[in-house]
């Protein structure tokens, strides 16, 4: 088969890739020739995920900005059209972890569904509009096995996860006749900052193949992006070998 999708100068939009699987995700892109738009809430994070991707053929340009707000969407796309003059692909890795929703203040887990879902949702719509004027594209979730095994102490992060998986299934039938993709990548555990647990405790879990290097998922997100165009990946289940689900 040679018609898969080749990412050089492909114009990508990485929500939250300033840590975690979307810092890997943008890192990889680039290394395939990807022309790469990024954003995240704070400097320091973003110019770490600049220089990390450095090495690549591709290019990188990132600003600050806040997925959970609408002012920060617009901000993104604002720089996305004067930079990149549209978007081929969208990968959404923007999302925070929680604690149960009796255990945080409101704001508090209100910030987190704006972030994860609602951010989601409104960087998917800003996206499908552009797609369909251009003649078509690709959508890709990072979406998470939470909202199968629901564990104890992940009730809004779950909750954000299951809005994201059941809005991409649907939004799947929704854009089929505008030639845009749809998939969902569902990480198990993975070792991010997300993780509240040390460095040594994610590389011993790694060890005992009880966690994934972000780069793991980052590959099979590169994998989802280039099947070719007939080839769609609905829903593809990433998780350690002994991926513990309570």
């Amino acid at each position: 088969m040679t018609d898969r999708i080749d990412l050089a100068g492909k114009r990508i939009l990485v929500t939250g890739g300033t840590t975690g699987i979307g810092l890997a995700t943008v890192a990889q892109l680039a290394r395939h020739g990807a022309r790469v738009l990024t954003f995240g809430r704070h400097q320091e994070s973003l110019d770490h995920a600049l220089e990390q991707a450095k090495s690549g053929p591709g290019s990188v340009d990132g600003i600050v900005a806040d997925a959970a707000t609408k002012e920060g969407i617009d901000t993104v796309f604002a720089h996305l059209d004067e930079t990149l003059g549209g978007i081929d692909m969208l990968v959404t890795s923007a999302a925070l972890g929680a604690q149960p929703i009796h255990e945080m203040e409101e704001d508090s887990w209100r910030y987190v569904v704006e972030t994860n879902l609602i951010g989601t949702l409104a960087s998917a719509r800003r996206a499908i509009l552009r797609m369909d004027a251009q003649g078509g594209g690709h959508l890709l979730f990072v979406g998470s096995i939470s909202n199968e095994i629901k564990a104890v102490g992940e009730s809004v992060y779950a909750a954000t996860k299951a809005g994201i998986q059941a809005f991409a299934e649907t939004l799947r039938k929704e854009v089929a006749d505008k030639n845009i993709k749809v998939s969902v990548i569902q990480p198990g555990s993975v070792s991010t900052p997300m993780q509240e647990c040390s460095d040594d405790q994610k590389e011993q879990a790694i060890a005992d193949h009880e966690m994934l290097y972000a780069d793991e998922i980052a590959e099979t997100i590169v994998f989802s992006l280039t099947r070719s165009a007939r080839a769609d990946i609905v829903n593809l289940r990433i998780e350690p070998r002994v991926q513990k689900t309570s």
